[in-house]
């Protein structure tokens, strides 16, 4: 007891701030005495070891990542089960969908393993060990070097690191960067390979309120869905096997039906994307200005013409549902990132901070011969690139990165190059058999009309908005041979290219003509539009910028050095925590931190795609047919919110009580706190989770699911 009071004055002493708000994504293997401290003082009642430990079974043994860390799952059974987001498993609940088995609209539940849906691709990794290799990487780098120097000298490094963690491929690794290049740490993963759908929620609970709920709180989604881990012989990773059998974690997380209440602790466990809480005001000026508005543009086009033809066409809606709600997401984000940055005034608060920054250097000559060029360059960086960020977004997003077969013919293009150049016939037949099936696969989900009409629009908008001698070349031939008519450019290229037609590129692929590859029209186009794309990017100074953030966010540290600091995301295993809280949104606009099935029947509207509710679970909720998953109150909660400091890659984190136990699955953050990846705001911004509770009613009583739900280990209360 002493011990403990003595440790959190302590704390108290170095971090009075700290101590009072829950911002940061904690790397799980950098919790110290003071992250330990705060937590225990907000209500944990587990240590740092019972979080990351390498040596026996802990909570980061039940988190799994998904792919590259494009998602969270986490372990709730002893056969392997994962829970994760619905729009997690969005891609593969889609591909495993036909017209006449539309299990994305009906849902699906496997009642035995034989029934669970093998997910190709799809890779889902433990996170074995971290170790801090900061000493070695940069040991390899001096002041000398260019930044260009530096970073090659660290890639060299860093691939020896990864070469010796793996260990004969019983491991995967990588180095990751943190604090903008100050600190690097090695992370050691074991990847399963043979992943399968275990069951999900019809649409219409998985995605209910869909566009227009997305990213709003009060909420009423049930996303959330199932997989099964499955491991070959010794429980060691395979390749899908029907011999494979399901996964013998070293943990998983028992469920906890007790519920939540306002002001219990709560934490997170996942795999946070990218943040940028170091951006400068410089930064973020850029981003309100130029960025924003143009990535909102852009991706807001491509919404309205696909959404045209998924209206038109069952099979195109069904085909372009993943794409659609993915791009949605981005679009509504940075919506929301540019009305949070102006109304909390982020742009300002950095400033404050820079002037404190510039103060501190000019009583510290030797903090300004290390630091002094840090802000300078960056205000230089950001002011000098506003024309040419305009022209490489609008090149990214309404060129390359728009129709989708231009990212497909450039692929094709580098392909066939080699391919051409190549003498050796066995060389030959590899690029070919390579190339067959990444086609397959891009043809799975395209439709060329769909695309046709992206490519019209998005091509008019670029020449809006893009002065002609600031195009690709491909622009020329369209004012010249084309009279400056996209449609009739996209006529002639639809019409003759094999890159937009699957039965012409399968006949190319059976027997590959070069001068048919070389007349191609796509690849013409892409081509021009790739080459021009690397153009501007050249033109933009990253050395600059990325020398500067490295210097300033040293600095940064340097100046306050018993404040914590908490390193940007970069689809890392990261913990954070708070407390489940209710917040006011703004002037006589107060939240609750929880809400009810009765929500779900007042926004019903069977009219309306978005707030369909399906008959069964429609008569439940009237009835208050809720068994073992209503509240004390008789409710049926279906989400909450919680104080916890999240992003994107979070998406199907568990959200974990003061025991680790499970009391929800994240998949959102709210409308007033978009601004929160560049800067967090404790009163305003919270997680959005999906209760347990509700998930597993859904599960049991509208979706059959018993035997799964049997598979778990249950308890109640704290």
């Amino acid at each position: 007891m002493k011990k403990n009071l003595i440790l959190a004055l302590t704390v108290l002493m170095l971090a009075p701030s700290a101590m009072f708000a829950t911002e940061g994504m904690w790397v799980v293997a950098m919790l110290n005495k003071i992250n330990e401290a705060e937590m225990q003082g907000l209500g944990l009642k587990l240590s740092k070891d019972d979080i990351y430990n390498i040596n026996q079974a802990s909570l980061k043994d039940a988190i799994v990542r998904f792919g590259a860390g494009f998602c969270t799952g986490e372990i709730v059974s002893d056969k392997g089960l994962v829970f994760t987001n619905h729009h997690c498993a969005y891609d593969a609940i889609q591909s495993s969908s036909t017209l006449e088995n539309n299990i994305l609209q009906n849902g699906f539940c496997a009642k035995s393993l034989d029934q669970e849906i093998p997910i190709p691709g799809l890779t889902l990794s433990f996170l074995v060990r971290v170790e801090d290799v900061t000493s070695s990487v940069l040991s390899v780098v001096n002041d000398n070097m260019t930044e260009a120097e530096r970073d090659a000298a660290i890639l060299a490094r860093n691939k020896e690191l990864v070469k010796a963690a793996n260990e004969s491929g019983l491991y995967n690794s990588e180095v990751k960067t943190f604090y903008a290049g100050n600190e690097f740490y090695l992370f050691v993963y074991q990847t399963y390979r043979d992943i399968r759908l275990v069951g999900n929620p019809p649409e219409s609970v998985g995605k209910f309120g869909g566009d227009t709920d997305n990213w709003m709180w009060p909420r009423h989604t049930g996303d959330f869905s199932m997989l099964r881990i499955y491991a070959g012989a010794e429980n060691k990773p395979a390749d899908y096997s029907k011999d494979n059998t399901p996964l013998k974690p070293k943990h998983h997380f028992p469920i906890n039906m007790g519920g939540v209440k306002q002001g219990d602790f709560a934490m997170i466990m996942g795999y946070p994307a990218r943040t940028s809480r170091y951006l400068t005001s410089y930064g973020v000026e850029q981003a309100v200005d130029v960025q924003n508005p143009i990535l909102v543009e852009c991706l807001g086009l491509k919404l309205e013409t696909w959404k045209k033809n998924m209206d038109a066409n069952e099979g195109v809606r069904l085909m372009y549902a993943a794409k659609y709600a993915s791009t949605a997401n981005s679009w509504k984000y940075y919506i929301g990132q540019t009305r949070g940055l102006k109304r909390l005034d982020v742009e300002g608060k950095k400033a404050t901070t820079e002037a404190s920054f510039t103060k501190w250097l000019t009583s510290n000559s030797a903090a300004n011969e290390k630091y002094g060029k840090a802000l300078p360059m960056l205000q230089d960086f950001y002011s000098s690139t506003n024309e040419t960020q305009k022209a490489f977004l609008y090149a990214r997003l309404a060129g390359m990165g728009g129709a989708e077969f231009m990212a497909f013919a450039s692929e094709f293009q580098h392909t066939f190059e080699k391919y051409f150049a190549e003498t050796d016939a066995t060389k030959k037949q590899a690029i070919l058999d390579g190339f067959k099936a990444s086609a397959e696969a891009f043809y799975v989900e395209y439709n060329a009309q769909t695309d046709k009409d992206v490519f019209v629009a998005l091509t008019n908008l670029y020449r809006s908005r893009i002065a002609a001698n600031a195009r690709p070349t491909w622009h020329a031939i369209l004012d010249s041979k084309f009279k400056g008519n996209a449609q009739a450019y996209a006529d002639k290229l639809f019409a003759t290219s094999v890159i937009v037609d699957k039965t012409k590129m399968m006949n190319f692929l059976a027997k590959p003509n070069q001068k048919v590859f070389e007349k191609d029209m796509a690849v013409s186009t892409a081509k021009s539009a790739g080459e021009f794309g690397d153009a501007l990017g050249k033109l933009i100074p990253r050395e600059k910028m990325t020398k500067g953030q490295r210097l300033f966010v040293a600095g940064l540290r340097e100046m306050n050095p018993n404040k914590q600091y908490a390193p940007d995301a970069n689809s890392t295993m990261r913990i954070t925590y708070g407390k489940v809280k209710d917040y006011q949104a703004a002037d006589a606009v107060h939240y609750d931190y929880y809400t009810t099935a009765k929500g779900i029947m007042e926004k019903r509207d069977n009219s309306n795609p978005e707030f369909m509710v399906p008959e069964a679970l429609a008569q439940k909720i009237q009835n208050k047919d809720f068994g073992r998953y209503a509240n004390e109150k008789g409710e049926l909660p279906t989400c909450f919110i919680a104080d916890l400091d999240i992003t994107g890659g979070n998406s199907g984190s568990p959200v974990l009580d003061a025991k680790g136990q499970m009391i929800g699955i994240a998949f959102d953050g709210n409308w007033e706190a978009m601004s929160g990846d560049i800067a967090y705001e404790p009163e305003l911004q919270r997680t959005i989770a999906v209760d347990i509770r509700y998930v597993l009613f859904i599960v049991e009583e509208l979706m059959g699911g018993k035997n799964i739900v049997d598979e778990m280990m249950f308890v109640r209360g704290n």
